[in-house]
C-alpha cells in the first residue's frame, strides 16, 4: 500500500486515526468525570488540590490527543484502519474470558475452573494437539497447586463444594 508509509513519518499510518479518536473520546470521558472523581478543598495551595494534577494529566491528555488527531495526514477511515481497529476490537474477547474465570470460580471451584480455562485457552489459541491439552492441564494444576498450597493463597470455597458430604467439603474447600 503507498499510503501506508508516509515520507514525514516513519512506520505505518494504519491504525492511527482510530486509536486517536478512540483515545480523544475515552481521554474526553475521564474530563467529564474528572469532577465527580476528585475534591476541591477550600484554604489548600492550587499544587496541593487533589483535583489539580489529575486535571492536569487528563486535561493534557484532551488537548494533546485533539492536536495528534489534528496534524494526522489522513483525516479520513480508510480500509487498513478499519482492519487494524478491529484487530484491536479482537483483545476484548480475552477480556470476557477473563471475566467468566472470576464468575465461574465461587461457583464450581478454583480448581476444576482453571483447569478447564487452561485447556479452553490453549484449544482457543490454536494448540489442539493432545501433548499441548496435557501440558495445560499440568499448567493449570501447578497454578492451583503453587497459589493454594505453597503461598496459602485464600480463595473463597465454591458454592458447589456445599453440596459435599462433610469432611469431603473440608478437603475441597482448603486445598481445591
Amino acid at each position: 500500500m503507498n499510503d501506508d508509509i508516509g515520507e514525514s513519518a516513519r512506520g505505518p499510518k494504519r491504525g492511527q486515526l482510530p486509536f486517536a479518536v478512540g483515545f480523544l473520546a475515552v481521554s474526553a470521558v475521564l474530563a467529564a468525570l474528572l469532577w465527580d472523581q476528585t475534591a476541591w478543598k477550600d484554604g489548600k495551595d492550587l499544587f496541593s488540590q487533589a483535583r489539580f494534577w489529575p486535571a492536569v494529566g487528563v486535561f493534557g491528555m484532551v488537548g494533546f490527543t485533539a492536536l495528534h488527531l489534528w496534524h494526522l495526514p489522513r483525516k479520513r477511515f480508510a480500509r487498513p484502519d478499519r482492519i487494524e481497529g478491529r484487530n484491536w476490537l479482537f483483545v476484548l474477547e480475552f477480556v470476557g474470558w477473563f471475566l467468566a474465570y472470576v464468575w465461574l470460580v465461587p461457583l464450581i471451584g478454583y480448581l476444576p475452573v482453571t483447569l478447564a480455562f487452561a485447556a479452553a485457552l490453549t484449544w482457543r489459541m490454536g494448540y489442539r494437539s493432545p501433548k499441548m491439552l496435557g501440558i495445560s492441564l499440568l499448567f493449570g494444576l501447578a497454578v492451583v497447586v503453587l497459589f493454594k498450597g505453597f503461598l496459602q493463597v485464600r480463595i473463597p470455597g465454591a458454592a458447589l463444594y456445599e453440596l459435599l458430604p462433610g469432611t469431603l467439603r473440608n478437603f475441597f474447600i482448603l486445598y481445591l
